[in-house]
């Protein structure tokens, strides 16, 4: 029994676990929107009783396959922990929530990551393989970009502190966070405009705040290019299939064969 609930569950190339998982994303689609359509005014007031069935039942479903989940898996604490795992408990936990404070069930709407599982039961590959690389760029380009996050948090904490002292709270800036919120506002070209300088020097600094604005932006974005790049020309090529592996591949991941040193 244990096996068989493992190979619907877990597995996607027979057909009972190829319907399972297409039937679980219909439910998930459906969940997702019972709870979107929940939070508009006029159906909360007049189909509350009826949302908060749909959703107990859809919980309650959620919780059953959670359970089985870890009943069949073989390893269940590597389940419990994974990705996956922590999604799926994600998925149900803010309804129970509600015995303790409303409003929570609202974040049931995680569920729509469960989504993410469509790639793997469809079998798009390459969209598996862009996905991997994008995930080894942002790892090879995480001390850069850590870097960069607190060279422009200096610069945030120093215009804010300036903008201070020159417009004071005759123009808004009635504390130092206060300026540093500006100085986020504007360096990320939101510009929502609750406060704005008076001062000629504030409106200097303001202009210079702007203009400094679009280089920070591509500058992360330039430096996750290079990487992106450089993760594609490193990668092993297969001599039989031809299919592009991981560098740290002995084995193609396709075909099998062994890469010669």
């Amino acid at each position: 029994m244990k096996e068989k609930i493992y190979q619907i569950i877990f597995e996607h190339d027979t057909k009972a676990g190829k319907l399972f998982d297409v039937s679980l994303l219909w439910i998930i689609l459906f969940s997702v929107f019972v709870v979107i359509a929940e939070s508009i005014p006029y159906f909360h007031q007049n189909y509350f009783l009826s949302f908060s069935i749909i959703e107990w039942m859809l919980t309650i479903l959620f919780s059953i396959e959670y359970l089985l989940r870890i009943y069949s898996s073989p390893k269940p604490l590597q389940y419990i922990f994974s990705f996956w795992g922590i999604i799926d408990l994600l998925s149900i936990f803010p309804t129970y929530l509600e015995f303790f404070a409303s409003g929570y069930h609202y974040l049931i709407s995680v569920r729509v990551f469960r989504l993410l599982r469509i790639f793997r039961i469809l079998r798009l590959a390459h969209l598996n393989k862009e996905a991997q690389l994008l995930v080894v760029a942002l790892k090879e380009s995480r001390y850069k970009i850590t870097v960069f996050f607190l060279s422009v948090l200096a610069i945030v904490v120093f215009m804010g502190t300036l903008m201070y002292v020159l417009e004071g709270e005759k123009s808004g800036f009635n504390s130092i966070p206060q300026g540093i919120y500006w100085a986020i506002v504007t360096i990320t070209t939101v510009g929502f405009g609750d406060i704005v300088p008076q001062t000629i020097f504030g409106k200097i600094l303001a202009s210079f705040a702007m203009i400094l604005g679009y280089v920070i932006i591509a500058i992360p974005t330039g430096i996750i290019t290079v990487e992106i790049s450089r993760s594609k020309k490193i990668r092993k090529k297969c001599p039989i299939c031809e299919k592009e592996n991981p560098t740290t591949s002995n084995y193609c991941n396709n075909c099998g064969d062994k890469f010669k040193d």
